[in-house]
């Protein structure tokens, strides 16, 4: 039962399992309730050290090159950026809801960076696959939404 595609569906599944805007170690918590949820299932002590260590990637969103479980992660995790114009500033509202405890212009600041930071990567998606799928619409999603913070 330890299939790549059963650790990366444990990792998809508990990825955000642990989620409070306000905190800062979700994924780490995240990992570790599938570290311990997962000894009631089938699946090796190997297995959940690797979904932990998937579920930590989506913390910073870095992969290391040819980590191909990692950037398939990391990538389904950002799909959202590459979503039609409409769904995308649904997203971008839900967002502000969720962090409606941070300042106007504390969110304005830090949204900002946070966007212009993927925008500046070389590529916001390291699975290639996805990355062909969603990168255009992404960058164009991110400074559509960096020019309506400014």
């Amino acid at each position: 039962m330890d299939s790549e595609r059963q650790v990366l569906t444990f990792a998809i599944w508990w990825h955000d399992a642990v989620h409070d805007p306000v905190a800062k170690d979700n994924e780490a918590l995240s990992a570790e309730m599938a570290r311990r949820d997962l000894r009631d299932f089938d699946v090796s002590i190997h297995a959940r050290e690797e979904i932990a260590r998937l579920i930590r990637l989506t913390a910073k969103h870095e992969v290391e090159e040819e980590d191909r479980l990692g950037e398939i992660l990391v990538s389904i995790d950002l799909a959202i950026l590459g979503a039609g114009p409409d769904a995308y500033d649904a997203y971008a509202r839900a967002m502000r809801e969720e962090y409606a405890h941070v300042s106007e212009e504390g969110w304005q600041l830090g949204r900002s960076a946070v966007l212009k930071s993927f925008l500046a990567a070389r590529f916001i998606y390291p699975d290639p696959a996805l990355r062909q799928r969603f990168e255009v619409q992404a960058r164009e999603n991110l400074c559509r939404e960096i020019a309506g913070l400014s």
